[in-house]
């Protein structure tokens, strides 16, 4: 450790958190991140999906093995079985892989001048600071001095919070011949996954990520029926299960605030609900999370804010970065999310199968990834879906779409 005194001091090494560390850094602050695991990127909890445009918007340009795969299609199976087809060339998708894009963040974190402690455990914030020590008695618990800091851990951070908006997921990697290359597959069920779905995501020819989630299951049981059904479960001759991660996932949306003035603590990336509430996907959301916290932050630290060391100013103008660019669309998904999740399986049929070739080709040649309700919206709203779906119709179906 350089020294036992730091500007702020980032809990957790995940996306937001490096980035935030980043921008810190590059401001000539001091920063240390304190990261429990025993490797940056490690459990690997994310599908690993991200916009080209997303990733270079955070800074981050794939190289190596980050960049595992570019989707070229995203299939859409109902309860019945019937499926739909989006093409997803136009939307620049990729999947990565998040160990190494960590690493990535990591890295340029360290090159700006932070410090990073792995297997150090962040216990409380004190007057001083805050309390580390190493995980499994590896270094005697001890206070860092700071200033601010600044919560990175994740959707775990939130279960105390609200429980309601944490449900339980379950991610398998795998190898199996019926994972198609190129091709995402999202398979939503009331009755096996309430209020979610599964999901396929392809890293490779025979090799993806296969995931299940939803309120009040036994996630780990819903994925292996999954997999029994695609032609074998754990141990099963259908594929081979390589790494198991399972992890709460936040679908509920950002929280209230951002920010504590009275410890001096600042929120980011799915600790602050910044991972969307229809996918629960957040790599781009969430580290620019990290970036604007990181930059209010040092604008702090250095009377560029006007001069004021009021932490209520710092945690609204960060706050108000991020919604300028992402609380249209995170309100708009979670008006999605709620009409989704009352709609019944008959419901989700019927929509499948009336969704027109041509509401089909508008999603494909205009769709953004990264904003995607768009896209929600044109499927509900395609000719005689929204009457098919008469169970989702309601207040929130009107305010979603124009002209219902």
């Amino acid at each position: 450790m350089r020294d036992a005194s730091y500007d702020v001091v980032v809990a957790g090494g995940s996306i937001s958190g490096l980035l935030c560390a980043r921008e810190i850094a590059a401001g000539g602050h001091s920063v240390l991140v304190v990261e429990e695991d025993y490797e940056i990127g490690t459990p690997e909890h994310c599908g690993g999906l991200v916009s080209s445009r997303g990733l270079e918007e955070l800074g981050m340009i794939p190289f190596g093995g980050t960049l595992m795969h570019r989707v070229e299609r995203a299939r859409i199976t109902s309860p019945d079985g019937t499926h739909i087809t989006i093409d997803a060339k136009r939307q620049n998708v990729l999947c990565v892989s998040r160990r190494e894009l960590d690493k990535q963040a990591a890295h340029q974190a360290q090159r700006a001048g932070a410090d990073i402690m792995i297997r150090t455990s962040l216990h409380e914030r004190t007057r001083e600071g805050v309390r580390i020590s190493g995980v499994g008695g590896a270094a005697d618990s001890n206070v860092i001095n700071c200033r601010i800091m600044v919560d990175a851990r994740g959707a775990a951070a939130l279960a105390q919070r609200d429980r309601d908006g944490i449900i339980p997921s379950a991610q398998y990697e795998v190898y199996a011949d019926w994972i198609e290359d190129g091709r995402v597959e999202v398979l939503p069920d009331r009755l096996k996954y309430p209020g979610f779905f599964a999901w396929v995501i392809p890293s490779g020819r025979g090799r993806g990520r296969v995931g299940a989630a939803g309120r009040g299951i036994n996630a780990a049981a819903a994925l292996e029926s999954f997999l029994a059904d695609r032609g074998g479960g754990d141990g099963g001759r259908g594929c081979c299960v390589i790494r198991k991660i399972f992890a709460p996932i936040w679908i509920k949306g950002p929280i209230k605030r951002f920010h504590d003035a009275g410890s001096g603590v600042i929120t980011v990336g799915d600790a602050a609900g910044q991972a969307k509430p229809t996918t629960a996907g957040g790599i781009f959301s969430s580290g620019m999370g990290g970036i604007l916290a990181g930059r209010a932050i040092s604008r702090h630290l250095d009377g560029a804010d006007g001069g004021t060391q009021d932490m209520d100013g710092l945690g609204d103008s960060y706050r108000a970065a991020w919604y300028k660019q992402f609380g249209g669309e995170f309100e708009r998904q979670s008006i999605a999310r709620r009409i989704l999740e009352r709609a019944d399986n008959g419901a989700i049929n019927d929509v499948i199968r009336r969704v027109s070739p041509e509401a089909l080709m508008e999603i494909s040649a205009e769709d953004d990834f990264d904003f995607h309700v768009s896209g929600i919206i044109k499927l509900l709203g395609a000719a005689g879906t929204a009457r098919a779906a008469g169970s989702m119709l309601g207040a929130e179906l009107r305010r979603l779409i124009p002209g219902q």
